[in-house]
């Protein structure tokens, strides 16, 4: 209880410093205040992406009356609960304590910076931190938090539909794969739902990012590229349109790291990529191949969202300041991962100690009644 009031007054000590921010530079907050209040009625928000934050602030704006600064508490609120259910979702799939300089590895999780900064004001980052959350909540226990499953989908549909099509995609490959035993008609039910939802939503996902639905590979092509020079020219812009594919990813997923942090708050994001990047090198000491053969549902689902995700978004991101905002989606796909093969391999000493203490037990009884004899 006291790290959940702990973590809700840290988030809202950067809902604090957002705000603060945006009384001397431009904020996207801004523009999601002023234009509910020229629709000429609720449903005309009504659309999938950047119309549909303004759809969810329409009626605390014009029926409520809610201010700027009530807008920002509110989504900072929502944010807050995005970090609620993700610590109950790693709570209950994380068998062991895990530290990191003796801090407990899940808290040091729920209060990195970066996660909060962006979660914490009026825009796409809260809303769509708490479906993520809601989704992977909603997995943990599939048969008691359908609801949440459920809503958490339609407002990842309705904030970011790309980021859908890879969830669901990520949650069929989980349940299909994983190694827990899950119930023939639930599998059923979920690959039923996921059928048709991507039957009726495909049209509408595929044109919101542009693409064209015959042709799906060269147009992705065509978009990253045009979207990759565009974003290169505005400030903290990196050219990525000729790295490697593995070297687009350390980009979106490690930089900036100190040398090419693009101010303050670059530099914090700094030490918090070096903590993603030094945790990450776990995955490479070993047996993380047979791990991830034999992991979990969840674990599945979070590597296949994770990785499409990522794919998606380092093909067409190359602006630094973007780089950091979106990436705060995913990087709890990551370390849920991680922190899993990390319980994968105690879980493995564990075993292997306790075996090694029923043979030393097994050989002093055979010593006893040897000397009984």
């Amino acid at each position: 209880m006291n790290t959940m009031n702990n973590l809700f007054w840290y988030h809202m000590f950067f809902a604090a410093v957002y705000y603060i921010m945006t009384l001397t530079s431009r904020s996207d907050s801004v523009g999601y205040y002023l234009k509910p209040q020229y629709l000429s009625n609720w449903f005309e928000a009504y659309e999938t992406g950047t119309k549909f934050i303004e759809f969810m602030a329409y009626p605390f704006i014009n029926y409520l009356m809610f201010t700027y600064e009530m807008m920002m508490v509110l989504f900072a609120w929502i944010g807050y609960w995005g970090f609620v259910y993700f610590y109950i979702f790693f709570k209950e799939n994380i068998k062991y304590k895990h530290t990191f300089q003796g801090y407990d590895l899940i808290n040091v999780f729920i209060f990195l910076p970066n996660m909060h900064y962006w979660t914490a004001s009026l825009g796409k980052g809260a809303p769509i931190f708490l479906a993520l959350a809601m989704v992977t909540y909603g997995l943990s226990n599939l048969k008691l938090r359908k609801t949440a499953l459920i809503l958490g989908l339609l407002l990842v549909y309705h904030v970011r539909p790309h980021i859908f099509l890879f969830m669901v995609i990520g949650i069929v490959v989980g349940l299909f794969t994983g190694k827990q035993k899950v119930p023939f008609y639930q599998k059923f039910l979920v690959f039923a739902g996921s059928a048709v939802a991507l039957v009726v939503m495909y049209d509408q996902i595929i044109g919101f990012v542009g693409l064209d639905g015959s042709n799906l590979l060269d147009s992705f092509d065509q978009f990253s590229n045009k979207r990759s020079f565009e974003l290169a020219k505005a400030n903290s812009g990196i050219d990525t349109s000729n790295y490697p594919l593995l070297l687009k990813l350390f980009t979106f997923w490690f930089r900036p790291l100190f040398v090419d942090a693009p101010g303050p708050v670059g530099l914090i994001v700094s030490f918090e990529n070096l903590l993603y990047l030094y945790l990450a090198l776990k995955l490479f000491s070993g047996g993380f191949v047979k791990f991830m053969t034999k992991s979990s549902a969840l674990v599945k689902t979070g590597a296949v969202v994770f990785l499409a995700t990522s794919l998606a978004l380092a093909e067409t991101l190359s602006n630094m300041g973007i780089i950091i905002r979106q990436k705060s989606m995913v990087m709890y796909f990551l370390l849920f991962i991680i922190i899993s093969f990390m319980d994968y391999k105690k879980e493995i000493r564990v075993k292997r100690k306790q075996r090694v203490l029923e043979l030393k037990k097994a050989r002093e009884v055979e010593d006893l009644q040897l000397i009984q004899a």
